[in-house]
């Protein structure tokens, strides 16, 4: 048994050196930000880690748009003018729409790594959508379970695959 997660997969083996412990064979499970491999049988506390994280990034959401009224008020203070404060508020807001549906996507698939790098600046701007997007998926699933857990799968289902021995006489095999 893993100490991680609980699995077997040792096939019975114990390491060639004869120390005792056994050797696991098969893909280990990537383990997630704030959840290491709790997300595959949903223990180690992995639902009060959830919640928790939840809460926590609703409070920093909370925070910000606390930040980002003061700022706004500093504008008003500096006296820029209804363009420059219009300006700053839709910024935010479709900053904030674009962040939010990008790591919202990026549970469910793989970012592409320039274009992760290019948006960048962007995904800072609209971090109040990232921290939505966060604190959402945190109801539902560790942020990124699903897309690990389809991989991960698919990496089992190989793995048993190329593992399993044939059966029976070739020769005698149908066509």
């Amino acid at each position: 048994m893993s100490a991680k997660n609980g699995t077997d997969r040792t096939n019975g083996r114990s390491d060639p050196e004869g120390t005792g412990t056994p050797v696991t064979t098969g893909p280990r499970p990537e383990p997630l930000r704030f959840f290491g491999t709790t997300w595959v049988h949903h223990d180690g506390g992995y639902t009060a880690r959830r919640l928790g994280l939840a809460a926590g990034a609703l409070l920093l959401t909370a925070a910000a748009c606390l930040v980002l009224r003061v700022a706004y008020q500093g504008l008003q203070l500096a006296d820029v003018g209804g363009f420059v404060t219009a300006l700053v508020v839709v910024m935010f807001a479709v900053c904030g729409a674009l962040a939010f549906g990008h790591t919202w996507g990026a549970f469910t698939t793989r970012p592409d790594p320039a274009r992760q790098a290019s948006l960048r600046g962007l995904l800072t701007i609209g971090f109040l959508g990232s921290l939505l997007a966060y604190a959402l998926r945190c109801l539902t699933e560790a942020p990124g379970e699903k897309l690990h857990r389809a991989e991960y799968e698919a990496a089992l289902a190989r793995h048993e695959k190329r593992t399993t021995r044939r059966s029976g006489n070739p020769k005698n095999r149908r066509r």
